[in-house]
């Protein structure tokens, strides 16, 4: 062999042992590299910044008892929006009608109350998911088969949505005094000091998650997001998986309308207004690819909680309303760029590992 195929076997065989280094470490191991190197993870760091430097400012901003119950009850529908966003966004669509959707089972939750005296909770329950499952159909079926962006489709049904609460409540107001309180009590009251709604979010977000990281289907859903194309060329079912993304999405902004309901005991017209825009930025500044194909719906989780937060911290650290805003549009486009570096240099890793061997 010549000192250049030797030179060359040589080269090769070492950027194949570049490639494979990292199934020789123990699985704990790669864990706790996953974990530390995880976008989730820078997330988490500045959500926990916050809190700190707000704590150190106002000791009751996190140390009393109210202050903790509203640090975990206030994010609790908007985790439940982010978990059925993430899902829509991962195959690289967006769903703009889930505050509207919201609006809708939120007041037929309290209808539902009104015109049926001794309905069972579990039944309201069961009928809210239902019907936002049901809108989130129309919505799935127009952007799958319909061939039309989703962002258009859901932008439209959004006011579509909106309008038909508009025309159904007009100015009527569903009032506490008209939901039984045993309802009510799912707003208000805690386990071990932790709400029950947030207990609630948080199973919903285990769940999704659990299914995103572990299902065939799940995992389909990220091939989907990341090449289109080259799902249907390997014959996933795409229309069907986006399809389900929407569903998914819809019946979890019932839930989240029903337990909207639960949370304020008052109903009206303008229920959920703009909280898509809130669950959307909460998906994108998780670590949720834009484009698709990446991100976690446990990043999305605590994105959610992080721009929740900084509605409440900004204002204790003396920061003027407008950039309160400001902040939050710096952490969308920050998320955003940041997916896109990360993109890119993953993208040359593979030339260069390619061009190695």
């Amino acid at each position: 062999m010549s000192d250049t195929s030797t030179t060359h076997a040589l080269g090769h065989d070492a950027a194949v042992d570049r490639l494979v280094e990292p199934s020789r470490q123990s699985p704990a191991r790669r864990w706790f590299d996953t974990v530390v190197r995880s976008r989730e993870m820078s997330i988490l760091l500045v959500l926990i910044a916050l809190i700190t430097v707000t704590t150190v400012k106002q000791p009751n901003f996190l140390f009393s008892a109210n202050s903790w119950r509203d640090l975990l009850l206030t994010p609790a529908i908007l985790l439940i929006l982010a978990a059925g966003q993430a899902v829509v966004i991962i195959t690289r669509n967006v769903d703009l009608s889930v505050g509207s959707v919201l609006g809708f089972t939120a007041y037929l939750t309290g209808r539902m109350f009104i015109d049926f005296p001794g309905i069972p909770i579990v039944a309201v329950i069961a009928i809210g998911v239902l019907a936002g499952g049901l809108l989130g159909l129309v919505n799935g079926m127009l952007v799958s088969f319909g061939r039309v962006p989703a962002l258009v489709i859901t932008l439209g049904t959004l006011y579509i949505y909106r309008g038909i609460v508009l025309t159904w409540a007009g100015s009527n107001r569903i009032n506490a005094g008209d939901l039984p309180k045993d309802f009510l009590r799912l707003g208000t009251r805690s386990v071990l000091g932790i709400p029950i709604l947030f207990l609630v979010a948080v199973v919903v977000v285990a769940a999704v998650g659990y299914y995103l990281y572990s299902h065939r289907g799940g995992r389909e859903l990220y091939a989907i997001g990341s090449d289109p194309d080259a799902a249907v060329l390997y014959g996933l079912r795409v229309r069907r998986r986006v399809l389900s993304a929407f569903v998914l999405s819809g019946a979890l902004a019932g839930l989240a309308g029903v337990l909207h309901a639960a949370r304020y005991g008052t109903v009206s017209s303008a229920a959920g207004v703009n909280i898509e825009l809130e669950a959307v930025a909460a998906v994108v500044i998780g670590g949720v690819a834009i484009f698709g194909g990446s991100g976690t719906v446990w990043g999305a989780a605590i994105g959610a909680i992080l721009l929740v937060t900084i509605d409440r911290a900004l204002p204790i650290l003396g920061i003027p309303d407008f950039w309160q805003r400001a902040v939050v549009g710096v952490l969308i486009l920050g998320a955003i760029v940041l997916d896109r570096v990360l993109s890119a240099r993953q993208a040359r890793k593979l030339i260069e590992a390619r061009d190695d061997s």
